[in-house]
This record gives C-alpha cells, sequence and structure tokens, in this order.
C-alpha cells in the first residue's frame, strides 16, 4: 500500500489546509480495546483460550456508569528501557510537572538529594535503577482543539534497565495496562531495549515510544523510528518533529495537530503552543505527516479505506487511528524530547493519556479453579460492586513488616477487608492499606479497580492471587528466568541470624535470587542473573544487616541434558529383616524442547494402563523423577530438557512403599541418563559493546578470542556497536579487558539467551574435576 509522490502531497496538502473537525469524543473510551483481546490473550503465559471465547467483550454489564466515568479518565503506565536511557530522569519530569514533587534533583544524587524514584543509597551512589518503584500523580491533559483540560489519575512504575534486574521489569509489566519505550537518540534500540520489547509482547501491553536525549550530539530520531520498525518489529512512525537539533533542540511539531510546541519558563514549566510551524522544517513535517497517514493505513481500516480511496484524515481521524492501533498492538506513535533538558515532556504524558488504554480497555484472564484443567479462562471487569480479586505482584520489607504491592482488577479492598490467598486458602485481615510514591506511604481506606496499592501485614509470595472469598479465580503469575551465575558466600567471623535473616528475605522478594546449600561442599551457595545483580545483595547484606561477607569465585550455571530416548526396567530390591523394599518401574526418558509460554522443559507423564502400579505410589514415582534431576552424572548440575514417561511397573502387596517407588525411580533414571547420551550445557549470552570507532578491530578481536560469535554489528559516526554470542563462562574478566583495550571508552551489556553444548574438551574437563569431588566409593 504505497501512495505516489504526487499523490501523497495532494494529499498532504489538503489536509493540512481543511479545517480540522472538532475533536468532540477526544480521548473517549475506544471499543478497540475488545478487538485487541485476543491478541493480548495470546501473548500471555496462560492455558490455551478458545478464540470466541478470548475475543468476547468483557462483561460491561458489571460496569456502571459511576465506574465508567471513573475508569475513563485512569492509566496505568511503566517507564521501561535500556539501562542509561533516561527512564528515572524522564519519571522525575513527569512527577515535577504533574506537581507531584516541588524540585528536581538528577539521578546520581549529586546534590546529596538524588531522583525521587531512586531511594536507595546504593541507586544513588552508582547512578542506575535497582528496584523498581511506583508512583501517582494527576495530569490535567490538554484537548488539542479547544484548550479544555481534564484531569487524568496515573500510575507510574520506574523499572530498571539493567538486564540482572529484569524481574523488577517483568512483575511491573505484569500488571500495567500500557508503557512507555525510552530510547536514546544516539544509541537506539540496544539489547536490553529487545528484551523489555519481549516481555511487552509477552504480557500484551501496548506502548508509546520516546526518543530521549535528542541534546545530545549525534542524536537521530529517524534512525530510531527505523530501528523500532525493522529491530523490534512493529510498525511505528514519528508523531513529532524536533525543532532544532543537538544543542539547538528547543521544541517540537506536533503532527496529528499540526502545531508548534515550545517549553519556557523554569525548568520548561511553561507550554507555549505556536500555530506557526518554523520555516526550518515545515517541508520535514509535511514529509512525516505523509509517512505518519501511510504508516497507519496498513494498521487501521478505517485510514486505510480513506488512503484507497485517495481522501484525507482528518485530525481526529488520525487520532482516532493511532489510539485503536496502539492498544490494539499493531502500532507504536513515536514522540520526541530531551528528560534533562526539560523540553517535550508534557506532550509525551497527553500522549499517555491519549492513546494508552485505561483499565476497562485491558482484557484481563482468570483461571476459575473449579472448573476442569483446560477449561477457558473468565474475563475479569473493573467493577467497583464485583467480588474481588486482586494479584501480589512484588514484596519489599518495610520497617512496619512485609510490604505487598497488589494490583486491584475486580471489586474494591478496603482497609480491615478479610481477604483470601487463592493458593494457600488462608485467609488473612488488611491491617493497612497504602498508595506509594516512591519510598513514601500514604494511608487510604480503600482502593478500587483498575488501582496499585500496597498492604503491611499480609504473609503471602510473589504472585499470588487475593479474592474475598466468594469466588474460586485464581491469575496466572509472571515469568521468571532462570539464574545463570552463583556465588559461594560465608560470614566474615562467627555467623549470626542476620546471615540467614538476610538471605531469606532477599530471597522472597526476589524470585531470581535463589540460595541453596551444596551437598558436598557444605557451602552456601547464592545464584543470580549476573555478577552485579549478586553483588548489589552482598551489599546490601553489610548496610542493612552489619554482615560482612567474602563470596567465592563465580560459577556457572551449568546444565545437563540428554540427546536420545533411553528405555528402563528397572527393579528395585531390598530385604533386611522384616518388610522389605521392592519396586518395579517400566518405561523410557526423552529429550524435550522448552515451552515458550511457560518455560518449562522437564515433565513427568504416566501413561500406566491397569494396575500394574497402584495410583497411591504414582506421585512418588514422579518425586523420584525430579529429584533424580537436581544432579547429573557428569558434573553434578541440574538436568534439564528432559520427560520421563511410566509406561507399566510392579508392586508387592507387603513390602512395596513410597519410599521404594521413589528410590526405584531414581535408580532407573540414572541407569538409562547413562544410555541417553548426556552433554553438559553452558549458558550463551548476547552481548552488546559500545565503543569508538577506532577500537573496533581490538573489540571484534577480543570477543573472537572468547569463542564468541558475532552476530551483528553497526558503525554511526564516531561510535560503533557490536552484537555477539558468548559463553558466559568465557566473560570473566572480560569487562577489565575492555577498558584496556578502548582507553576506558568502551562499555558492554549482556542478557541470558540460551544454553548450548559445550566443546567436548571442557565437558571432559567438567567431567573430570567433578569426579575428583566424589568419595571414592562412588568413582566409576
Amino acid at each position: 500500500m504505497i501512495l505516489g509522490k504526487a499523490v501523497a502531497h495532494s494529499l498532504l496538502t489538503k489536509s493540512i489546509s481543511s479545517t480540522s473537525t472538532c475533536l468532540v469524543n477526544w480521548l473517549a473510551i475506544s471499543s478497540c480495546g475488545r478487538k485487541a483481546a485476543s491478541t493480548a490473550a495470546a501473548l500471555k503465559p496462560a492455558t490455551p483460550v478458545d478464540v470466541t471465547e478470548a475475543s468476547a467483550p468483557l462483561p460491561a454489564s458489571l460496569l456502571t456508569e459511576k465506574d465508567m466515568q471513573r475508569l475513563r479518565f485512569q492509566r496505568n503506565i511503566g517507564v521501561s528501557a535500556h539501562i542509561d536511557s533516561g527512564k528515572t530522569t524522564l519519571t522525575e519530569r513527569v512527577l515535577f510537572y504533574t506537581g507531584r514533587i516541588r524540585d528536581i534533583h538528577e539521578v546520581r544524587g549529586r546534590d546529596s538529594v538524588g531522583a525521587k524514584m531512586d531511594s536507595m543509597d546504593l541507586e544513588r551512589e552508582k547512578g542506575i535503577t535497582i528496584q523498581s518503584a511506583a508512583t501517582f500523580c494527576d495530569w490535567e491533559a490538554t484537548n488539542p482543539e479547544d484548550g479544555t483540560k481534564q484531569k487524568y489519575a496515573i500510575n507510574i512504575i520506574d523499572t530498571p534497565g539493567h538486564v540482572d534486574f529484569t524481574i523488577e521489569v517483568e512483575r511491573a509489566l505484569r500488571v500495567l495496562d500500557g508503557a512507555v519505550l525510552v530510547l536514546c537518540a544516539v544509541a537506539g534500540v540496544q539489547s536490553q531495549t529487545t528484551t523489555v520489547d519481549r516481555q511487552m509482547r509477552r504480557y500484551g501491553v501496548p506502548r508509546i515510544s520516546f526518543v530521549n536525549k535528542m541534546d545530545r550530539p549525534g542524536a537521530n530520531p529517524w534512525r530510531i523510528v527505523s530501528q523500532i520498525r525493522t529491530k523490534l518489529r512493529i510498525p511505528a512512525a514519528a508523531v513529532q518533529v524536533p525543532i532544532g537539533v543537538e544543542d539547538g533542540f528547543k521544541g517540537v511539531v506536533d503532527l496529528v495537530n499540526w502545531r508548534a510546541i515550545y517549553n519556557e519558563g523554569i525548568k520548561g514549566s511553561d507550554v507555549v503552543v505556536s500555530q506557526d510551524i518554523p520555516e526550518s522544517v515545515l517541508e520535514l513535517a509535511k514529509e512525516k505527516r505523509t509517512e505518519l497517514i501511510e504508516q497507519l493505513a496498513e494498521v487501521d481500516e478505517e485510514i486505510g479505506e480513506l488512503f484507497l480511496n485517495d481522501e484525507v484524515p482528518t485530525n481526529a481521524q488520525i487520532n482516532d487511528a493511532i489510539r485503536r492501533s496502539t492498544i490494539g498492538l499493531k502500532f507504536s506513535p513515536v514522540f520526541m524530547g530531551s528528560a534533562i533538558k526539560n523540553t517535550a515532556v508534557q506532550p509525551l504524558l497527553d500522549g499517555v493519556c491519549a492513546y494508552l488504554p485505561n483499565p476497562s480497555e485491558s482484557e484481563v484472564l482468570a483461571h476459575d479453579t473449579n472448573l476442569p484443567a483446560g477449561s477457558p479462562q473468565v474475563p475479569l471487569a473493573p467493577a467497583a460492586d464485583a467480588h474481588l480479586v486482586g494479584l501480589a505482584f512484588k514484596l519489599e520489607e518495610g520497617k512496619y513488616g512485609q510490604l505487598t504491592y497488589m494490583r486491584v482488577y475486580q471489586g474494591t479492598l478496603k482497609r480491615g477487608n478479610i481477604i483470601y490467598n487463592a493458593r494457600t486458602g488462608k485467609k488473612v485481615k488488611v491491617p493497612r492499606l497504602v498508595r506509594m510514591h516512591s519510598n513514601e506511604m500514604e494511608d487510604v481506606d480503600s482502593v478500587g479497580p483498575g488501582e496499585i496499592c500496597a498492604m503491611f501485614g499480609v504473609e503471602c509470595s510473589s504472585g499470588d492471587t487475593f479474592t474475598d472469598g466468594s469466588t474460586s479465580y485464581s491469575m496466572t503469575s509472571m515469568f521468571v528466568p532462570e539464574p545463570v551465575i552463583s556465588l559461594a558466600i560465608k560470614a566474615n567471623g562467627i555467623e549470626t541470624p542476620n546471615f540467614s535473616r538476610a538471605l531469606n528475605r532477599f530471597q522472597k522478594e526476589d524470585p531470581t535470587f535463589r540460595v541453596h546449600m551444596d551437598r558436598d561442599s557444605k557451602e552456601t551457595i547464592i545464584s543470580g542473573m549476573g555478577e552485579l545483580h549478586l553483588e548489589i545483595y552482598v551489599e546490601r547484606m553489610r548496610r542493612e544487616y552489619n554482615v560482612d561477607c567474602t563470596t567465592g569465585k563465580p560459577r556457572v550455571a551449568f546444565r545437563e541434558t540428554i540427546t536420545q530416548r533411553a528405555e528402563f526396567n528397572y527393579t528395585h530390591k531390598k530385604q533386611t529383616g522384616g518388610a522389605g523394599q521392592f519396586a518395579k518401574v517400566v518405561g523410557y526418558i526423552e529429550p524435550m524442547e522448552r515451552d515458550p509460554e511457560t518455560g518449562k522443559d522437564v515433565e513427568f507423564e504416566n501413561i500406566v494402563m491397569g494396575a500394574s502400579i497402584p495410583t497411591n505410589f504414582i506421585p512418588a514415582v514422579e518425586k523420584g523423577f525430579y529429584e533424580a534431576l537436581e544432579k547429573g552424572s557428569l558434573s553434578g548440575n541440574i538436568i534439564c530438557g528432559c520427560r520421563l514417561v511410566l509406561k507399566e511397573g510392579g508392586f508387592h502387596a507387603v513390602d512395596s512403599s513410597e519410599l521404594a517407588f521413589r528410590l526405584a525411580t531414581i535408580g532407573a533414571f540414572r541407569e538409562a541418563y547413562r544410555v541417553a547420551r548426556p552433554v553438559i550445557l553452558e549458558p550463551i549470552m548476547t552481548v552488546e559493546v559500545v565503543a569508538p570507532v577506532e577500537f573496533q578491530s581490538q573489540v571484534i578481536g577480543s570477543l573472537n578470542t572468547r569463542r564468541g560469535t558475532i552476530v551483528d554489528s553497526e558503525v554511526r559516526d564516531d561510535e560503533f556497536t557490536a552484537i555477539a554470542e558468548v559463553a558466559l563462562n568465557e566473560m570473566f574478566g572480560y569487562s577489565n579487558q575492555l577498558r584496556g583495550s578502548t582507553q576506558g571508552k568502551g562499555e558492554f551489556t549482556m542478557e541470558y539467551k540460551t544454553h548450548q553444548p559445550v566443546l567436548p574438551s571442557l565437558q571432559k574437563e567438567l567431567e573430570e574435576a567433578y569426579r575428583r569431588t566424589l568419595p571414592a566409593s562412588t568413582k566409576k
């Protein structure tokens, strides 16, 4: 669908010269949220739903006029991006312009205050966001046609950009209705941008894009728009054109409503709107408006029809089309600005209100635990009078006890209410209810549907569903990635109760932080998403619990798996006087692919016919299988990618027991494992290196010497980016090497991609090292 230049020019001229029709229903609730339902459901990691069921509209009958009036002006958004793209700086400006804070403070806390959303001392020292922080504000959005204002209530979660803290982004996006994807005007789409994009797709979260740092030398927003289309594979078009470049950046042209917007006054708090477009950008603005209409014609039926009929869409029609397409996950409008220079942040807030969905337009599904497994999920409606359904998505240890962050999807949560944990069945009273403003709290008596709040004194786990006890609904939890790196840790001097207290707290708060005791060495092992992740927790133990710790050398989270099917027919017999042990299991083990939705790659399947194994012993067989997976015979690491199928077996009326069948399964698995051609897997990381172009050969060479595979490279101006896939085992010490080879000018980020088989020489080395740790009696 490509328009000739002449037709495009005539369309544009007519569009600009024609009088814009009134935006009568500007920002009114659109029905496109219903259209997005099947798309959103398809992207959520949940049980497959029948298409007709998933596409059905929400039970609108439950929503009263009062509900609709409240929800229409409600937004729940997240701010996500690659590290150092300016998320927290942007959020600081949003809070200032909405009146939530009195002054602007910068991220690194140079003025001894620091950004509001970075409340931890570690965050202010390192200049990075470690924990996601929630806040709320009110924004008066301006109607572009008649200048009238309408107040919107916005809940915001500022998320970390570093890959080591990706779980914070994961659980924030799980409960949000929309997001702002921030991109650097120079660096563009980077490795963590791709990860965030994947997370947004997983939970069906519509997004608007914001090209930040437009004041930087080398800023090129058009390259970024192109990268969004090609690298993130989502149709996108600019809805603004910058006025001035780099140091001269002073405002934007609104392509939808055809006007110029400038920031003046103290810290850009005065927004000046002019109908005169500067001559210097007039032709570019006309070209980009045409491009916007072309992109919308590809994804929106109404604009597409006008486009084919050579008709000119009005400003109102373009506005409505952007909203429909954005909520339908088919398009991302691209805004531009500079948060640090206080420019074009207010138009972004108007865009959040105009184009992102309200809670009634986001489809939310829950499992009814009374229905059989695999039944279609039940849609929830954000009605205040409906039965309560809420999801606890984040835990924090506060000075008043456990602080539980919750998104209320349906019904009203009140202080003093009795609520029920759908997972455990336990009931608990809500002693205190608060709304969060970073690390500050505001007590409230009740919270309605579509709101984000926090509760004190409620014991639960991250991902638990809470109801009022009148429904059997349970919501799917968020996706939790597996740790990729481990460290041995021990307290200096005598171990105090604070050591275990700190580890237990961190493990409860962060699902990607794991703690276990090594059976052989008796050491405490902590596992996480990267060196920085674990380093932060060790430092927090010292600061918050006064526990000084020593850590060992980082350990890579190797895995083991099988490469072919192997049968087993195993009998476990033991007679020691009195009742003995007898159990027989027959079946096979086979390789299993990871399920992209659930992330599971191990499975137990029971196809026993008849009564060769009594049903009460089947759970013991399953338990034995999962116990056998905990330690492989090659290197002592966890076994993954394996399915055990139990076909038949045998039992003894007296000697058979759960213990006998568990031991029989472990023995059968180990016997079959030897002939299933097991291999050791190592984590492969996607590494992105950014350095001055004169060091390109040194960087490429250093990645090659670490067995890296270069998958992409890009040169822009005086800087270049190389993306490679490198084994994590080869990345230790790379930070120092990169600094040395680039005179301290290079930087890199890495994120987990997958596990792949190690080289035969490394496998042999790992097997020998593990064999040396075994007792002499078990060596073979």
